[in-house]
């Protein structure tokens, strides 16, 4: 038996207005149905006809001045209605209502009172009087609209006001730094969320100038000290950047002074004009260390990367690692008529595959299972699918693991480039875009070294074809950059791992250094670099300004709420085999030559004559095959002379 047959009715009357009854009745009241906000919109417009004839009946004056007064309130209400649902003012919700809203109503009563004022004219020009009193007729429309927004402006305010209010959840005291429009998008978005997590408590105006006014009833405040002091003074426990024009150094500013006293940081990318207020406060987010690393966007020549790729067979090796399957990603915009995933490790592969199904496109996706050391199975999918474009990704990346198993980088890194390199050959490929490593310049680990001998030998290949004058030789491009953040195996979700586990975070060395970049931006410039490249080049990208590690692990530390070095421990292991204290973009040798994109630089290196470069690389397969670590990377300090082993076992080999 239900508990609430023995209350008493005073018990139940306590009960109907609750706190819990009356939020769900207001509640209920943002999402009336169409039906019964056109009968409240007909009892205002009831309540402001009888105001509007009583307050002319006190002055002696008559409203209405026909004797068909019947007839004519009809007619009032009957044109109203029609112009309600012309300008369609019920659809909207009411809790949600706007100045558009307000617009709408406006509209609706302006052309209602212009419509019976013609209709006023006419009878008193065919009739010889008038059918009501125009003054009295323009104050009962103002009245009405004045209801009518006034009851719309009330239920917003009061679903507001008690929504707002959570017994259980403690919602964070944020700030919203920024007074633009993007601003107060995020404002209003957050004010309506459910479940709410912010309480906005102000906005923080940078440039000083509005400091004696409010926006949606909350002070703006001015930042005459460092922010943590306002944010103290107002008891902000976050922020919120939303202000457009701040560059990425100021935000960088905002973000240290905020992590050093401990106060949550929040962004919030640019808001367009149509997204609704739900999806605006879903990109309210925790700040992320890509967001600190993260350049400006990079522009695309999208005509020249869609004259490559469009229509066009791809090919794509190591499709479903982090840089393999961005890659199959962005290729799928610019609508090319096959992209061939081919990677051995099955599992990501089918993941990727089953992602790719769900994107919308006309292009054929055909996943292969296969190794880039199988040069049989590698001939198959050239003769199965001819492709046209090249993007090769697949490589061994790992330093200590390679500097263990140095005849493993050999085959992949080495012997599976020239596989592809080839058999692009042969099989008549466009064009060849390796992707490769900043650890390859004076390298001083296994896999560095292996990957500077691929990229010495599509660039013999293309010294070759030129030298034969071949018109239709395969151009070989290389790219060359730094870490890509969150690729797999980076340092940031490896920190993360740890962070969730309590600590400690692993650094190798306090002062090591490195550049990095995001996954997106490191594959738009692979694709540009791709477009633009006549063969033969290496490109290198800017890769902004290096980060020290440690002060990645600070702030990642930070971001998660934590104290560095009291809550989460930070060990520094030592350096591992292979390792530097900071990686290099050039040769000591090299040059960098300017190119139409800002962000992409051509190395020049000194290119390596085929033949004899050929027959050193066959030297070191076969003795890869052998797995003498020792010999493999003897051989490779004679290949790339300033191959300097550091924190290795083959130091020895470098004297």
């Amino acid at each position: 038996m239900s508990s609430h047959k023995h209350l008493d009715p005073s018990s139940k009357a306590s009960a109907f207005f609750s706190r819990a009854n009356l939020r769900f009745n207001i509640h209920s009241l943002g999402y009336l149905p169409r039906w019964i906000i056109v009968i409240m919109d007909l009892t205002v417009l009831v309540v402001a006809f009888f105001f509007t004839f009583l307050i002319f009946r006190g002055t002696g004056l008559d409203y209405i001045l026909t004797a068909d007064s019947g007839l004519f309130v009809t007619a009032l209400f009957g044109v109203n209605l029609f112009f309600f649902w012309l300008f369609r003012t019920y659809s909207g919700i009411i809790r949600h209502s706007s100045y558009i809203d307000a617009v709408k109503l406006l509209f609706s009563q302006m052309s209602v009172l212009v419509l019976f004022l013609i209709l006023n004219f006419l009878f008193e020009v065919f009739y010889g009087s008038k059918a009501f009193l125009n003054t009295a007729f323009f104050i009962n429309m103002v009245l009405s609209f004045c209801g009518l927004f006034l009851y719309r402006v009330v239920v917003k305010q009061t679903f507001e006001h008690y929504i707002a209010e959570k017994n259980d959840v403690k919602l964070i005291r944020t700030l919203i730094y920024g007074t633009d429009a993007n601003a107060i998008s995020v404002a209003n978005a957050l004010k309506l969320e459910s479940p709410s997590r912010f309480k906005i408590v102000g906005f923080v105006d940078r440039k000083n100038q509005n400091s004696t006014k409010r926006m949606l009833d909350l002070p703006i405040l001015v930042q005459k000290k460092k922010l943590p002091t306002l944010m103290r003074s107002v008891g902000a426990q976050g922020i919120i950047i939303a202000d457009k024009g701040l560059s990425k150094e100021e935000q960088m500013v905002i973000v240290d002074q905020c992590l050093e006293f401990n106060y949550k940081v929040y962004i919030v990318p640019g808001i367009t004009d149509w997204e609704n207020q739900k999806e605006i406060s879903k990109k309210v987010k925790n700040l992320q260390i890509e967001d600190l690393l993260e350049r400006k966007a990079i522009v695309l020549d999208g005509k020249s990367i869609s004259k490559q790729l469009k229509d066009k067979t791809i090919l794509i090796t190591g499709g479903a690692g982090s840089i393999g399957s961005e890659i199959v990603r962005q290729v799928l915009g610019f609508n090319p008529k096959k992209i061939i995933i081919l990677d051995q490790a099955e599992t990501p592969l089918h993941h990727l595959s089953l992602e790719i199904e769900r994107v919308v496109s006309d292009s054929e996706i055909h996943s292969v299972v296969a190794d880039v050391r199988n040069k049989v199975a590698l001939r198959h999918v050239f003769e199965s699918y001819r492709p046209q474009v090249v993007f090769h990704a697949a490589a061994y990346k790992h330093v200590p693991l390679m500097e263990e198993n140095p005849s493993q980088a050999i085959l992949t890194n080495i012997e599976g480039t020239k596989n592809l390199a080839d058999l692009s050959c042969e099989y008549g490929v466009k064009k060849f875009v390796m992707v490769s490593t900043d650890k390859a310049v004076n390298p001083s680990n296994v896999m560095g070294a292996s990957k500077r001998i691929a990229e010495k030998y599509v660039q013999s290949l293309h010294l070759k074809s030129k030298e034969e004058q071949c018109l239709k030789a395969t151009k070989f491009i290389t790219t060359r950059f730094g870490n890509v953040l969150g690729s797999n195996g980076s340092v940031v979700p490896l920190f993360s791992k740890q962070i969730a586990e309590g600590g400690p975070i692993t650094i190798t060395h306090p002062d090591i250094i490195r550049y990095f970049m995001t996954i997106p931006e490191a594959c738009q410039l692979v694709l540009e670099a791709g477009a633009m490249g006549k063969g033969g080049e290496i490109y290198i990208f800017d890769m902004g300004k290096p980060v020290k590690i440690i002060d990645l692990a600070r702030k990642m530390i930070k971001l998660a709420g934590f104290v560095p070095d009291k809550d989460i421990k930070i060990a520094i292991v030592g350096l591992r085999p292979g390792e530097k204290l900071y990686e290099e973009l050039l040769n000591d040798t090299s040059k960098t030559l300017a190119t139409h994109h800002e962000k992409i630089m051509i190395a020049e290196d000194v290119q390596d004559e085929f033949d004899m470069l050929h027959r050193d690389i066959d030297e070191l397969i076969a003795i890869a095959n052998f797995f003498d670590s020792e010999g493999i990377v003897s051989k490779m300090k004679k290949i790339v002379p300033e191959f300097k082993s550091m924190n290795s076992a083959y130091e020895v080999l470098d004297n």
